[in-house]
């Protein structure tokens, strides 16, 4: 009668009497190792496009910026006359200058072509048309110098006379640098932004 109780004990109890969590009980499922294994796409790599400037914008703007440094060599005969040495890298210059000032309204004509041809001409790319329109903007501003003697009458004397020998420098110098780095930033293709200048040109291109 003893050995009852231990069988009891070692029957398995019915579900019905086991605990409530014990009837619902799910295996745990291991996912496969292939969703371990498994790699994102590596991204994509796209290519920046670059379009060089056109040989032709890059030869029109170039030759825009002549047009105010031959209008602003008679500012520097102050410049010359005191540094004689300062003339020597423009003498190569002086044919295509002499050839310039043999036209009749040369200066007139080159700023109108530029303006209608260039500028106001759709065809041509905004490359070519903003560096046009920059060298028109500084061409303008050489005749600045003139309006202000004209109107203050400064002198050839005294005061006046330093004052006109200081403004004539100051644009001279300011004109061939503004030319020299328009130039070359347009023989490379880049486009040159000129203090004073960049700012109103890029507004009416707008």
């Amino acid at each position: 009668m003893s050995t009852i109780p231990l069988l009891r004990l070692s029957l398995p109890l019915p579900t019905s009497l086991l605990p409530p969590h014990h009837n619902h009980f799910v295996p745990h499922r291991t996912p496969p190792l292939s969703t371990f294994s498994r790699k994102p796409p590596p991204p994509t790599l796209t290519k920046a496009s670059y379009t060089p400037t056109p040989a032709t914008d890059r030869l029109i703007s170039a030759a825009s910026y002549f047009l105010p440094f031959f209008n602003s060599l008679h500012y520097g005969r102050f410049l010359f006359q005191q540094y004689p040495i300062l003339a020597l890298p423009f003498q190569p210059l002086l044919p295509l200058l002499s050839l310039y000032r043999s036209v009749p309204y040369a200066s007139f004509v080159s700023f109108f072509a530029l303006y209608l041809g260039i500028v106001r001409n759709p065809s041509f790319r905004r490359y070519a048309r903003f560096n046009a329109l920059q060298a028109l903007v500084l061409d303008v501003l050489l005749v600045l110098p003139m309006l202000v003697q004209k109107i203050f009458s400064p002198g050839s004397t005294g005061i006046g006379l330093k004052f006109t020998v200081w403004m004539h420098n100051f644009l001279f110098v300011f004109v061939v640098a503004c030319f020299v780095y328009g130039l070359g930033a347009s023989v490379l293709g880049k486009t040159p932004y000129l203090p004073f200048v960049a700012e109103a040109a890029g507004r009416q291109l707008e």
